[in-house]
């Protein structure tokens, strides 16, 4: 009922970063692959990070 106001787990705030970094990439890949592999990149780092949570 009051989910609104639950904090976000640090994993949780991970992988919203992830999905944004990844739409980023997606978006730029049109227009400038240099940059939209940094983002991917970048989305990888922070998966990384993510799987080492899970452990």
């Amino acid at each position: 009922m009051f989910g609104f106001l639950k904090k976000k787990s640090e994993k949780e705030k991970l992988q919203d970063r992830y999905k944004k970094l990844l739409k980023e990439a997606h978006a730029l890949s049109t227009i400038d692959r240099k940059q939209s592999d940094q983002k991917t990149w970048e989305a990888d780092q922070v998966l990384k990070q993510i799987e080492s949570l899970s452990q």
